[in-house]
């Protein structure tokens, strides 16, 4: 059974969770969205910094002048509700803010403002193995948008048709993932996630200045590296830092921290996970995976309401049919 989601303030269907042909959003690109997971930790289940999620959510609907009819209270007990409801106990998360059907035009503003929040299952982002072994990338042909073209702190669905762009090129060539050039030809992010370089035991990462999104696992990084006494500096970072860097990673929701072991077939450091990606993947994973969250990033589920049948998770309703 699918998961219900969360659809204008009702739980509904899944299969009734759909939009007219006609909604803006198809038209001209006109969403905003997020990205988190809820974790099933040694300590229960919990999502992953939500109240700063929903956060940037509100944000990127205000920069393009979508107003959101929910109090971000609200947004976060519906995201606890839609998971809840779903019965699992570890899940994918979808925020998404749009434009639906209304007059057809540029002009959005006269167009609803929809707020849809969906659940699903979903494991290493970049592969099997990944987060373990690494990924090989390339220098993507496309660059991220010029300051002042489309606003890059949005987290905006049309941003993402250049990372479509970078994903297709970089499969087809039989790589993992690709990373953008800034206009100025500085390194500065993958098609979903943020970049960072270690070299002689300072870590390096493309300032938000490179039209990058300002990850909210990027700042949980930076914050878990500066505790360990590593030095963090945001600098412009030429293409070939990479090839000679001694670590290289990628931070995201859905990759969360996943070492890169080769560009454009230069092969970073020895090949495999480096010895500060792999501490801070741990030190990550021991918010993520055992719940032990002394920055309080975790908001904790209560019981899901459900029974379990042959090892699939109904909610009790549903069991009683």
């Amino acid at each position: 059974m699918k998961p219900k989601v969360w659809f204008n303030g009702e739980l509904v269907a899944h299969e009734n969770a759909t939009i007219h042909v006609l909604s803006h959003v198809l038209h001209y690109g006109s969403s905003v969205f997020e990205g988190l997971r809820c974790y099933h930790t040694e300590q229960g289940s919990a999502v992953f910094r939500l109240p700063e999620h929903m956060r940037r959510l509100v944000d990127s609907a205000k920069i393009h002048r979508m107003e959101v009819p929910y109090t971000l209270d609200a947004l976060n007990e519906a995201v606890v509700d839609t998971i809840v409801e779903s019965g699992m106990e570890a899940c994918y998360i979808r925020p998404l803010v749009f434009r639906g059907h209304g007059p057809m035009g540029v002009n959005p503003l006269n167009n609803p403002v929809e707020t849809v929040i969906a659940v699903w299952e979903w494991g290493q982002y970049l592969g099997a193995g990944a987060l373990e072994q690494g990924v090989d990338v390339e220098v993507a042909s496309w660059t991220r948008n010029a300051p002042n073209t489309t606003p890059s702190l949005a987290k905006a669905g049309g941003n993402y048709l250049s990372s479509s762009l970078i994903k297709m090129d970089a499969l087809k060539k039989g790589f993992h993932e690709g990373i953008a050039l800034s206009t100025e030809g500085y390194l500065a992010e993958g098609s979903g996630e943020n970049l960072f370089i270690v070299r002689q035991g300072t870590i390096y990462t493309p300032p938000t200045a490179f039209s990058i999104l300002p990850g909210i696992t990027r700042d949980s990084i930076m914050t878990l590296a500066r505790e360990r006494g590593y030095t963090i500096k945001e600098a412009a970072l030429p293409r070939e830092a990479l090839y000679i860097a001694d670590e290289v990673f990628f931070t995201g929701t859905a990759a969360e921290v996943t070492p890169v072991r080769s560009v454009d077939h230069h092969v970073i450091g020895e090949g495999r996970r480096g010895p500060i990606t792999a501490e801070l993947q741990e030190a990550y994973f021991d918010v993520i995976h055992k719940g032990n969250d002394p920055h309080g990033w975790l908001t904790f589920l209560p019981e899901a309401p459900a029974t379990t049948t042959n090892g699939a998770m109904h909610s009790t309703e549903e069991a009683a049919v």
